[in-house]
């Protein structure tokens, strides 16, 4: 029996780390800002290769600038001109990792980047803790080169 409410226990934390990450998609996709700091923890494990040439890849760690990220990618870049699609959505209790293909073209330079991408999201107490993404920066400070 024990065995069986681990299993309804893990199953129901890997529910809402699915729905959560939903929501945070949807907020991206939506550019709403608002929601993104709702979804945030007061503090967040952030983690993103820094690179002084791409202004938006920075030490984040409160809902606030987390939330702000997007603010500046779309400040930053074409918004017509980004896609990003999602080829694998694994749960795994309250860990998500999301795997895919991220493209767009720098404002200021009318370059662009592309190339694939990895996101870890973790969510405890229905928020995300921990935000771990993998990309081609390369691509990217190139991008934002003049």
């Amino acid at each position: 029996m024990s065995v069986r409410s681990t299993v309804t226990t893990t199953g129901s934390t890997a529910e809402t780390t699915r729905a959560v990450v939903q929501e945070f998609l949807d907020a991206r996709v939506a550019g709403d800002t608002g929601r993104l700091i709702e979804l945030f923890a007061d503090e967040v494990d952030w983690l993103l290769a820094e690179n002084p040439a791409v202004p938006w890849i920075r030490p984040r760690s409160t809902a606030a600038e987390c939330a702000a990220q997007l603010t500046e990618l779309m400040e930053h870049t074409v918004p017509e001109d980004a896609h990003a699609s999602v080829d694998a959505f694994l749960v795994d209790d309250t860990d998500a990792f999301l795997m895919g293909h991220v493209s767009g073209t720098v404002r200021a330079t009318g370059k662009s980047f592309e190339g694939p991408f990895a996101l870890r999201l973790t969510v405890e107490d229905g928020r995300i803790t921990r935000h771990h993404l993998y990309e081609n920066s390369l691509s990217i400070a190139a991008a934002c080169a003049p």
